[in-house]
């Protein structure tokens, strides 16, 4: 059951010195404001701040009373307030309320904003229009990369997809390009960069500049390759509903900073249990990336197994015994509550699963996938929005059908927009027009967008040019392309095949066999092939911006076989449990070991939901 390594893969970097960098920093910045103070703390921040600095912890460094962030009248007494945010302007305006009240009743307290993992200049105008600006200092904590495996590295900055891939908002480029300066700086010096998509290229290019400005060091390198990747690279993948463990347990219960909270069905208790999914854990660590129907046959040997070592008490001596209790007990108990704790949480998704006609989902999508019966997919997701099953799995559906069928036949689209929107409400007209904007939910209409750019640039500039430019805009269109991306790289397996899900053969066991995913079959392609060359079809299909550039010195330094097999992986704009598992898969195949880089985990639900404007 477990999967197939053909050669070792190299040990993982140590990333703990992330954390204890980060550490240092906070308790650094704390210790600015000498004296007991409150400490404000933003919603999303309280998560990975957990991870990284305990309550006692804060309370050595005269930390009094910690407060989540909730935008109200505070109630605070302390003289000192010191407030962990976000650089988010809305928050900055409640800030400088609490300021300004103080001020008109006379009371004098100390104040201090320490932005994560960077503040925006958009922030301190803010502070000075309120009239607040030389009563509050400000600081910056430089958090940018939360280590929550052996090998995921979280920015935990979700918002990234919506403000870089719709709204255009470049301002969080700079903190990727300084968090790969840190990766390069503690484990580099980098080798080879492959990268493809816009904001991997300017991440690229503003990360060169800081290693130019910076002191340069001769270092052993831990990791050989990077890829930068854009989430608008690959649309799809997100989009299919995730059938390995792990990717089942985030969509079903949320797992948020490499934790999940069980519900009391689950850990048949009275309470929720909050457990930690991570390598550590050694039945999690076993079926984490297993393909879900895998699951149940493995969970019961493990069960058959604890009680045969529990068995072998039996006949014990005394001796015998005290060598049991001291030494084996303790971790068959820990492996016994957590063996419980997956067993329950694997019942839980099967009854959900079961309720939704999983089954009949999956069928539809690999329909769409395999480009096959596509108006019986239509009807299929015209009955699911009409039943209004899940508003957001009915959107999901409508993106995968655009996405799959490069757009929709306009009566198409306008039919089942209509429908939706009778069904969930006409506040979500806005969220089609972002879904329209990304590409996500398109009308087969070629030219129409272009042709309004024609006229325009025809009242300024001949025909020629215009035509040129109009080739321009053209390869900046918004397109799929999915049907000839899927045949050039194989992304779908040949139908009518046995695929045998307990020994996968390639990376599409994560969706049954029915789909490899195409960010990580590009990945898989230009470490075959050195680079992009013999590529090129593909990359116009996804409207360029990729490039390979070497990175380190190679004369400098001679990088062990190790670090060249240690590739870091980073998506600009999230990645799924799903794309994990999958580049898991062939690092065992090819003797790599994948570090996953994300500006935070994502599925089809987190993605859509940024998307929504109602």
């Amino acid at each position: 059951m477990a999967l197939s390594s053909r050669r070792d893969a190299p040990q993982p970097p140590d990333f703990s010195f992330l954390k204890r960098l980060a550490r240092d920093q906070l308790i650094y910045l704390l210790e600015q404001l000498p004296g007991k103070k409150d400490l404000f703390i933003e919603a999303d921040l309280m998560s990975p701040l957990d991870r990284i600095a305990n309550v006692s912890t804060l309370k050595q460094h005269e930390v009094d009373k910690l407060y989540k962030l909730e935008n109200k009248p505070i109630v605070s007494t302390c003289n000192q307030l010191c407030f962990l945010i976000r650089p988010r302007i809305q928050t900055v305006k409640w800030i400088a309320e609490i300021v300004n009240t103080d001020k008109a009743a006379g009371r004098l307290r100390g104040y201090k904003i320490i932005f994560c993992p960077q503040k925006f200049y958009a922030c301190e105008i803010v502070l000075e229009e309120q009239g607040v600006y030389g009563d509050v200092s400000t600081d910056e904590w430089a958090f940018y990369l939360l280590p929550l495996d052996d090998d995921i590295i979280s920015l935990e900055l979700p918002e990234i997809f919506r403000d870089n891939f719709l709204e255009g908002n470049q301002r969080w480029i700079t903190t990727a390009s300084k968090s790969l300066h840190l990766l390069n700086s503690l484990y580099g010096p980098f080798l080879k960069v492959y990268g493809i998509g816009r904001s991997a290229k300017m991440t690229y290019d503003m990360w060169r500049d800081l290693v130019e400005d910076g002191e340069q060091k001769t270092q052993q390198p831990e990791i050989g390759n990077v890829f930068l990747i854009d989430r608008d690279v690959d649309f799809v993948t997100p989009l299919c509903s995730q059938v390995v463990y792990e990717g089942l347990v985030d969509d079903t219960f949320r797992i948020k900073c490499g934790s999940v909270e069980f519900s009391p069905e689950v850990s048949s208790s009275d309470k929720s249990v909050k457990v930690m999914l991570n390598s550590q854990d050694k039945v999690f660590s076993e079926i984490r990336n297993e393909h879900f129907s895998n699951v149940f046959g493995f969970l019961s040997q493990k069960a058959r197994n604890l009680q045969t070592a529990y068995d072998k008490r039996c006949g014990m001596d005394i001796k015998q015994m005290k060598n049991f209790v001291s030494q084996e007990l303790k971790g068959l108990k820990q492996e016994h509550r957590l063996l419980s704790l997956h067993i329950g949480a694997s019942e839980s998704i099967m009854k959900k699963k079961t309720k939704q006609d999983f089954q009949e989902l999956l069928k539809t999508e690999h329909s769409l996938l395999e480009g096959f019966e596509i108006r019986e997919c239509i009807t299929y997701i015209e009955e699911h929005i009409n039943r209004q099953v899940s508003m957001i799995d009915s959107l999901r559906l409508l993106c995968l059908l655009s996405l799959t069928e490069n757009g929709l036949l306009p009566k198409d689209y306008r039919s089942l927009k209509a429908q939706y929107l009778q069904s969930y409400g006409t506040e979500h007209l806005l969220t089609f027009a972002n879904l329209r904007q990304l590409g996500l939910l398109v009308e087969q209409n070629p030219g129409e967008t272009l042709t309004a750019m024609e006229s325009k640039v025809g009242k300024l500039v001949n025909d020629r040019t215009a035509g040129k430019l109009t080739d321009a805009f053209s390869s900046l269109a918004k397109k799929s392309n999915f049907r000839a991306l899927s045949k050039k790289l194989a992304l779908v397996p040949k139908s009518g095949e046995e695929y045998d899900l307990r020994t996968p053969r390639d990376m599409a066991y994560i969706f049954s066999g029915a789909y490899i995913p195409l960010s990580c079959k590009l990945i898989e392609q230009v470490l075959e092939r050195g680079g992009w060359t013999g590529l090129e079809e593909v990359t116009r299909l996804l409207n360029g911006n990729e490039f390979v550039a070497t990175a380190g010195s190679s004369e400098e330094v001679k990088p062990r076989s190790d670090s060249q097999n240690t590739i870091l992986v980073m998506f600009l704009g999230g990645c799924t449990y799903s794309e994990i598992s999958a580049l898991r898969f062939l690092g065992k195949e090819r003797g790599y070991r994948f570090i996953i880089v994300t500006t935070a985990i994502t599925n089809s639900a987190r993605l859509l939901e940024a998307l929504l404007d109602s």
